[in-house]
């Protein structure tokens, strides 16, 4: 899936005006690919989605990619925080093409939300949880909440009637993510204040995944 999705469909993709900000291995889970892709905005998604999967790259190479898939449902529609320029710190794509290497650990976290409180929180994490996630060590890449406007493309489900906030962290190495929760651990304010508020506020157990960039991944360290 990934040698199909690096050498077939990054360019078209791009060239329609979408954006390949990452792609990850899971490291707890081997067969799952993880990536993200952004839009300048619902009406360009719409648009760019319509061109691509009826484009005649993805009816030659869409076959092939569907027979890798078991599941490609779990998606989220997400929409960037202020206060945080998402994948600011990716590389260029001339970069990624001359490198042919990625490095880094990315840690997504996901948390889950009551409808209708993702501004409260965004605004607690923004003010509270971000600076003390930095002074530790993380660089943080993105931080962003579900976008409630309608699938303009049904054809690629999304997961509907969540609220989520998510961000990205990117650290060097498992080394470099061993050294920073061992500071976060050290920070009263996050073991005894910031992180118990973020949690009471989840109506289930916040979600982290560890993911390694892919040689054409954009978002890497």
């Amino acid at each position: 899936m990934i040698g199909l999705f690096d050498n077939e469909f990054i360019e078209p993709q791009e060239a329609l005006g979408m954006r390949v900000e990452g792609e990850f291995r899971d490291l707890d889970d081997p067969d799952a690919f993880v990536w993200v892709r952004s839009f300048a905005d619902m009406e360009a998604r719409t648009e760019a989605l319509k061109s691509f999967y009826s484009s005649a790259i993805w009816k030659k190479h869409g076959p092939a990619a569907n027979e890798t898939m078991l599941n490609s449902d779990n998606v989220l529609l997400l929409k960037p925080v202020g206060g945080v320029m998402p994948f600011s710190h990716n590389r260029a794509r001339k970069e990624e093409v001359e490198q042919q290497e990625a490095e880094g650990l990315v840690i997504a976290t996901i948390c889950s939300l009551a409808p209708g409180t993702e501004d409260e929180f965004a605004a607690l994490f923004i003010q509270e949880a971000l600076p003390v996630l930095q002074d530790a060590g993380a660089r943080v890449d993105a931080v962003l909440v579900t976008e409630r406007s309608t699938n303009g493309f049904p054809r690629l489900p999304v997961r509907e009637g969540e609220t989520v906030l998510v961000w990205f962290e990117c650290h060097k190495d498992e080394a470099g993510l061993a050294r920073y929760r061992e500071r976060l651990g050290q920070n009263a304010k996050w073991t005894e204040e910031v992180y118990p508020r973020m949690d009471g506020q989840c109506w289930r157990r916040i979600e982290v995944a560890r993911l390694t960039p892919t040689p054409r991944s954009l978002c890497t360290w």
